[in-house]
């Protein structure tokens, strides 16, 4: 399925936290407190999108003590993690009107009268062995009180892990619903390089990277280089393994790489197109697009036997399938009908249904965990956008800007979706949240002149 065309330069809008009302306006400007944040220290977090359900919640800077000089801090990594999920409101750093480390330490009617419904509260210690004790305490405003707190043990490298572990927690206890914060995320890194033994005037070659990283697109880890392109990666589902395709060798080819050992092996290298790779939920199966036959269609592998079998025989081009979380049914895209739609089948092939009514364009299905939702680009007005539809009510609803917005992912937890944007020429990382509206730019995969496409969550 060819991909949209991209526009040269898309940069997002931005939008910056709301001011305080006026009435507060005094207890802001007289707050001139020891530890207020340097103005270069200043956290600035772009959300593009309404928050008017969204909960407040002032995160402060944890204190250090015993000559603690840590080079990750971690309270703006959770504020960043909140607030990119939508369901919080994070008052701005340079609005703390004091930095406790403790709940001893808090007034809470002044936090009330700032409109915090829960404050973070925490500190780091050098510990025994050039590591960290850290503490954190969840405080809700309202009624005075502790609703979470807990000590960790953490060297320097893994101060953002913790963050983002924090980040889950405090997202738990005041929501009820698992976070996202503390897993990982896959997607194509393309670069322009000089070839070597080139000259001045020869053009820059483009270089392949399939990066592994966290949530926030921090900590980004190259596992595979290569000169020829690289598309589609896809987690497997004890995370441990992707599937990608490779297009070294002057064809496409579709490989399985063992993470930790960087292990390879080449599954599917027919003649034709090898693309699009789908695990089962069982991690025993992929679902791929291969036109060995011909037309090309959706064909599963087994992993074990290497046998493959056809569970779509068409003219049209099937391709992009998505399995839902039951294994037994397959979405992906087809032009059967004379524009690309969803459709789905069950894993023994039989009958062929029309999924998305939408618009002229909709292609590249992901279902989300619970499989209540199905994520796809849409196109609306020459644009394209992320959209979402609600397969048991039958709602659709757009949740990205455009106009060059391509590969949606859901997050482990279901409630937001990880999609590239930007175009040709600085394409970046996206999510955008279910609750909250939220559309938050991954500023760790925003590079000039650089693109990060195919993202995998």
């Amino acid at each position: 399925m060819s991909r949209p065309p991209r526009p040269t330069t898309a940069p997002p809008r931005s939008w910056r936290a709301k001011a305080r009302p006026a009435a507060l306006a005094a207890v802001l400007a007289g707050a001139l407190l020891p530890g207020t944040p340097r103005a270069e220290d200043e956290v600035v977090i772009d959300i593009i999108g309404g928050m008017e359900a969204a909960t407040p919640i002032a995160v402060v800077p944890f204190q250090t003590a015993g000559g603690a000089s840590p080079e990750t801090r971690i309270a703006p990594i959770i504020a960043a993690d909140l607030a990119r999920s939508g369901r919080f409101e994070v008052l701005p750093e340079a609005d703390l009107i004091a930095t406790p480390g403790r709940i001893e330490d808090v007034q809470f009617s002044t936090w009330r009268a700032l409109g915090v419904d829960y404050l973070v509260v925490g500190g780091l210690r050098p510990g025994e062995e050039q590591d960290y004790r850290a503490r954190f305490e969840l405080l809700d405003a309202f009624r005075g009180e502790r609703t979470d707190g807990r000590s960790y043990r953490v060297g320097e490298g893994s101060l953002r892990r913790l963050a983002h572990t924090l980040s889950d927690r405090i997202y738990k206890a005041i929501t009820g619903d698992e976070g996202a914060f503390s897993s990982r995320i896959a997607y194509i890194a393309v670069s322009q390089q000089k070839a070597d033994g080139g000259g001045s005037g020869d053009p820059p070659e483009q270089r392949y990277r399939l990066v592994v990283a966290d949530a926030d697109g921090h900590r980004g880890r190259t596992v595979l280089r290569a000169s020829a392109p690289l598309l589609s990666p896809a987690w497997s589902p004890s995370r441990d393994r992707l599937a990608y395709v490779s297009f070294e060798g002057g064809g496409s080819q579709v490989f399985v790489q063992e993470l930790a050992t960087g292990e390879r092996r080449r599954v599917a290298s027919f003649k034709g197109i090898n693309s699009a790779p789908a695990w089962s939920p069982d991690g025993e199966r992929l679902a791929v697009t291969l036109s060995r036959d011909g037309a090309a269609n959706i064909y599963l592998i087994d992993l074990d036997s290497g046998e493959t079998r056809a569970i779509t025989n068409h003219w049209a081009i099937d391709t992009e399938a998505a399995w839902a979380p039951d294994g037994e049914t397959i979405y992906f895209t087809s032009d059967r009908g004379g524009k690309p739609q969803i459709y789905r089948t069950g894993v023994d092939g039989g009958e062929v249904e029309r999924v998305t009514y939408e618009g002229a364009y909709n292609a590249h299905p992901t279902l989300s965990p619970s499989g209540e939702r199905l994520a796809m680009v849409h196109r609306r007005e020459g644009a394209y956008h992320i959209a979402v539809q609600d397969l048991e009510r039958d709602a659709f609803r757009v949740l990205s800007d455009g106009p060059a917005d391509e590969s949606p992912s859901f997050a482990p937890n279901g409630d937001w979706v990880l999609y590239s944007a930007g175009g040709d020429g600085n394409a970046y990382l996206e999510t955008a949240s279910l609750i909250g509206d939220a559309v938050t730019p991954l500023e760790a995969t925003q590079r000039p002149g650089a693109q990060v496409r195919e993202p995998a969550w």
